[in-house]
């Protein structure tokens, strides 16, 4: 298993900051494992409940009861299951001096989320944990994290097959167990059907009324559909920026499905030779350097968004940070070269930068401002 000091670096400052952490994610990412990781670091008492255990569940019949007395760190897995657990946390949050604090995880849900911050608004920090990222694999394992994604049991798999069949195995779960429990009430097979249509829409401007005639539903259901893949971290919408411009501008999402592992499952792509050959490659390449892009520069979600105009022109992702606004294409080239649609909207947009990320071997200036980054490259030139 691939160690992920970040993480544990900033659980633990999150720790000391704030008397309630939220470790959040997608199932079987590794939020249990890096819990217990920080449980050995951590220099106080420790206790942990697992909320998917009947013991721990009884131990939890009065929280307050269980809760008031303990000091240290107090872990509680699988929190969905008991949302109400967070008023009394709330109390507990509140006590001066502060014997305790809580590290909560759970993977996430409409209900999940919105408890948690109304109920502990001021005393919760929400710390998202993704699958694994160039960071943690290393450049040279590139093309074995497109194939197979981040989720540490299919990356890590013996082979390719067995990295398919626990994927395969995980979305049925999901869709037939999961769902249920984040109380969304979506039949599996419906969800599957959408989550199989989207991944053939995957890269693609949002068309929520296509959708809704292909199912026979309205166009509210299917943007319920999406919420709940969302919410769940399996899709990425990738909100649209709007510039002042004389241009008529997409006011649309692009939508993803954010492990680039469970796209290839969804597409029935078992092997680097099959993704070669599909017509999806490009799309892939694009939303699996996004998600690197947006992991590596620990970039705020909120503040990552797409351009595109209706006359032609694109940015594939836009960050702003730090008072500045950073362009970056997505290529699956080896010879990347600056478009006429690029400088457009370099100049419209007053980007202070673009990066033009690809799939050859070299980074390089390709005009003022504008960069050519390998792929392989992005942890040293991004930054």
């Amino acid at each position: 298993m691939l160690e992920r000091e970040a993480h544990l670096r900033r659980l633990a400052e999150l720790l000391e900051e704030s008397p309630v952490v939220a470790m959040i994610g997608a199932r079987q990412v590794g939020k249990t494992t890096l819990a217990r990781e920080l449980v050995k670091q951590y220099g106080e008492a420790v206790h942990v409940f697992d909320l998917e255990s009947s013991e721990d569940l009884a131990r939890l019949a009065d929280p307050m009861l269980a809760l008031s007395s303990l000091g240290g760190l107090v872990v509680l897995d699988e929190v969905q299951r008991r949302p109400e657990l967070f008023p009394t946390l709330r109390v507990l949050a509140d006590r001066r001096p502060l014997p305790a604090r809580f590290l909560v995880l759970g993977s996430a849900s409409p209900a999940l989320l919105r408890q948690s911050s109304e109920t502990l608004a001021g005393r919760i920090a929400h710390y998202e944990l993704p699958g694994f990222t160039l960071a943690e694999t290393g450049a040279p394992n590139l093309p074995t994290l497109w194939l197979r994604g981040g989720f540490p049991a299919s990356f890590t798999a013996r082979s390719d097959a067995a990295s398919v069949r626990w994927r395969r195995n995980f979305a049925t779960t999901f869709l037939q167990r999961d769902i249920a429990q984040f109380g969304i009430s979506i039949p599996g097979a419906t969800l599957e059907r959408f989550w199989a249509m989207l991944a053939h829409c995957h890269a693609q401007i949002w068309n929520g009324s296509e959708l809704a005639r292909a199912f026979g539903v309205s166009n509210h259901a299917v943007k319920r559909y999406l919420d709940a893949l969302e919410s769940t971290f399996m899709v990425r919408s990738l909100k649209p920026w709007s510039a002042n411009l004389a241009k008529r501008q997409v006011k649309s999402p692009k939508v993803y499905v954010r492990d680039s592992g469970l796209l290839h499952r969804l597409l029935d792509i078992d092997t680097s030779g099959q993704l070669e050959r599909h017509p999806k490659l490009g799309a892939s390449w694009e939303g699996f350097i996004i998600e690197q892009i947006i992991q590596a520069l620990d970039a705020d979600e909120r503040r990552c968004h797409f351009w595109a105009a209706h006359t032609g022109g694109e940015i594939d992702l836009l960050i702003q940070s730090g008072g500045k606004l950073r362009g970056f294409e997505v290529k699956r080239t080896s010879s990347p070269a600056v478009t006429r649609s690029m400088r457009n909207a370099f100049a419209d947009l007053e980007l202070d930068s673009l990066d033009v990320i690809h799939a050859g071997r070299d980074s390089f200036p390709l005009a003022k401002g504008i960069r050519a980054i390998a792929a392989q490259r992005m942890l040293e030139d991004l930054l």
